[in-house]
């Protein structure tokens, strides 16, 4: 359709031209195109930031910056794609600059102030946070507020800003989970358990909610499987994971049957769980 959009485009152009050879044809033409490669390079950037590997998406966006280096959307692409690689120190380095721009925008703030919390910038990325006004109301700028207010251990405010971020996205999986280990490492295990539960009900994809879900419950010395959807190696993983917890509280005869349940459960060699029975039992031998 894309394409089909682009000949009729391309077509009408041609027929312009047909009509005569004066100037206004002329900058009737290059406007014409000009709109078309707008719509081509629009898409494309699209793709770029959504579904293209991130390292691809990075050289292009550098390609693009420095064949347009005023161009801000070019750099913003940048940031994001490295963000999205995995390459967070570069990331900060770009966002930067972007946020330093006359026409940095606060979402362009809210970006940098992620950027630096991936490179384990809380401070400047407080400070960066501290620069968007109170008015300025998104899902992203909550969520890092909340995770910032957690590095300070300001739990009151923490809590407020996740329950705010909660409330502002339909996806709340990933921003519920992060509440819910922030609950995890202040030992309120009963309230960390909801919030798990909760991010699965919305994500039965996540299984790093899962895998706090049963670290959880085993700080409660609850050594069952939590009721949530999972696969069989899912399954073996967590009753690994609640094996572990059950050594770490003392309760070593249910940890070492966790343990073996885990590796049979397992449809392939389960090195991990064999690793650390053996280490168990080793240890009791000694």
């Amino acid at each position: 359709m894309r394409h089909l959009v682009v000949m009729l485009g391309i077509g009408s152009t041609l027929l312009l031209t047909a009509c005569g050879d004066s100037d206004f044809d002329k900058a009737e033409v290059e406007r014409s195109m000009k709109g078309v490669n707008v719509i081509d390079e629009t898409n494309l950037n699209d793709i770029m930031l959504t579904v293209a590997d991130p390292n691809e998406a990075v050289e292009y966006f550098k390609r693009a910056s420095k064949q347009e280096p005023d161009r801000l959307d070019f750099k913003r692409g940048l940031g994001k794609s490295l963000v999205r690689a995995g390459r967070a120190t570069e990331a900060v380095a770009v966002w930067k600059k972007i946020a330093n721009h006359n026409d940095a925008t606060d979402d362009d703030r809210i970006d940098y102030a992620d950027a630096l919390i991936r490179t384990g910038d809380w401070d400047g990325a407080e400070t960066e946070l501290d620069k968007i006004p109170p008015t300025f109301e998104t899902y992203k700028r909550y969520r890092l507020e909340a995770m910032v207010a957690d590095s300070n251990r300001e739990w009151d405010r923490a809590d407020a800003f996740y329950e705010t971020a909660v409330g502002l996205t339909t996806k709340p999986s990933s921003v519920l989970n992060n509440w819910g280990y922030s609950k995890l490492t202040r030992g309120d295990f009963k309230d960390a358990e909801g919030l798990f539960v909760e991010a699965v009900t919305y994500d039965s994809s996540l299984f790093t909610a899962k895998n706090n879900l049963a670290l959880a419950r085993g700080a409660q010395r609850n050594y069952d499987l939590p009721v949530v959807p999972m696969t069989q190696i899912e399954r073996a993983q967590l009753l690994h994971t609640l094996g572990l917890s059950a050594i770490k509280q003392g309760d070593e005869a249910i940890g070492k049957g966790l343990l073996r349940e885990a590796i049979d459960t397992h449809p392939q060699h389960f090195e991990a769980a064999v690793r650390s029975l053996r280490a168990l039992e080793t240890n009791v031998t000694n």
